[in-house]
């Protein structure tokens, strides 16, 4: 357990965070202080053929040891975090033996972790629990991941008695601003399928995940003194508050679950001769994404008729739900399944209401489902993650690279 906090302890503490902003891969140039670390420390431990490209995509090979031919299986997690919260100086705490009551982060802000309001809390009883100070995020979102897959290397390699195929193991900038798979060269990484540590409760197993746009609507105005303004002022600003007002105030993320979709409107800014606001959409059902994009495009032509062709609307997709891909190759899920209830979790199979490389890289020719890394209220002062969980997605590595080679 002291090697796995101190590992995790040393990756959360460099400032890793992403840049949506930014047009070079990575999008900030601090990203490289942890990556460069991590390729050394994955030679330290003895992986081979270990390489960080221009872009900052991290690969190692762990050779087989089998006197037979066995599948390539890989394990992918991400190094940014994301640009939603600060990750600034970052000082964790370790709660150790948690007794079930408040969990006081910042006594002078009166900042609390209250199973009260965080549930979950509950199920960690007696365990040892990496909080944050309250002042920013944790990065449990995904360096749990990264920790979890280093020492799940070192373990087997430390124990060569494992039996094994060859496992290869990357670790990716940008996961959090949508970009972590798009300069990801599956070719060289070369595995025959591969999983994301990058889930939170543990026991979580998924292969399917949202079909995700991004939407920007730009509003030009005209600025005319208020007092003789009629007939002639345009204000980008209730125009905007119009757009938004169109949408379906039960579609929302705070208002669904599950499979259900939503439009986020997540940033906005304007005065009266301009006004910009960005939202995504997210959808599991294909057909469903399709109308809400549709529904954005009705908005924008209705209200372009009614304020003489000011609207600009802008949609990007961004990934699609792997499932589609996962389901032909669907003994790799049941790997993990068996691994999982091999050491005694039970696998909770869910729809992601998200995003996950795992999706992008299916699309490009890698299945990859997602397996849980132990976190908990991602992208905030919040954020969690149990030690034993992260203890437990080693054992579930270690595990499905057993099985893998045992099914040959």
């Amino acid at each position: 357990m002291q090697q796995l906090i101190e590992r995790f302890l040393g990756y959360v503490t460099v400032d890793t965070q992403s840049d949506p902003n930014s047009d070079t891969t990575p999008s900030t140039e601090k990203q490289w202080n942890l990556a460069t670390e991590l390729a050394y420390e994955l030679e330290r431990i003895g992986l081979k053929d270990v390489t960080i490209d221009d872009n900052a995509y991290i690969m190692a090979t762990l050779p087989s040891n089998m006197d037979k031919p066995t599948p390539t299986i890989g394990f992918i997690s991400h190094f940014d975090t994301t640009p939603d919260f600060s990750s600034t100086d970052i000082k964790p705490q370790i709660i150790r033996n948690y007794d079930g009551k408040d969990i006081v982060l910042n006594a002078q802000e009166n900042i609390i972790l209250s199973p009260d309001y965080f549930e979950d809390l509950l199920l960690y009883k007696g365990q040892t629990l990496i909080t944050t100070d309250g002042t920013t995020l944790l990065g449990a979102d995904d360096k749990a991941g990264i920790a979890e897959i280093v020492t799940a290397m070192e373990f087997i390699i430390q124990h060569p008695e494992i039996k094994h195929g060859e496992v290869k193991v990357a670790f990716t900038p940008d996961e959090e601003i949508g970009r972590g798979a798009h300069k990801f060269d599956v070719v060289k990484f070369g595995a025959d399928w591969a999983y994301t540590v990058d889930g939170s409760q543990v026991g979580e197993l998924e292969y399917e995940n949202f079909n995700a746009a991004g939407a920007k609507v730009v509003i030009k105005g005209k600025s005319v003194h208020p007092g003789y303004a009629k007939g002639k002022m345009v204000n980008a600003i209730s125009i905007a508050n119009e757009f938004i007002a169109i949408l379906p105030p039960e579609e929302t993320p705070q208002c669904t679950s599950g499979r259900q979709g939503f439009f986020h409107v997540h940033h906005f800014q304007g005065e009266i001769e301009h006004a910009e606001f960005e939202l995504i959409i997210r959808d599991h059902d294909k057909s469903h994404f399709e109308k809400r994009k549709d529904l954005l495009r009705k908005i924008a032509k209705k209200l372009n008729n009614d304020h003489n062709n000011c609207i600009e609307l802008i949609i990007t997709d961004q990934y699609y739900n792997m499932r589609g891909k996962i389901e032909p190759a669907f003994h790799i899920v049941e790997i993990a399944k068996e691994a999982m209830e091999t050491i005694g979790i039970t696998p909770i199979i869910k729809p992601i209401r998200g995003g996950t490389d795992g999706s992008q890289l299916s699309f490009m020719g890698l299945p990859c489902p997602n397996i849980f890394a132990g976190g908990h209220n991602f992208h905030g002062k919040y954020e969690y993650v149990p030690v034993e969980s992260m203890q437990k997605a080693v054992e579930v590595i270690v595990k499905i690279c057993e099985i893998t080679a045992g099914q040959v």
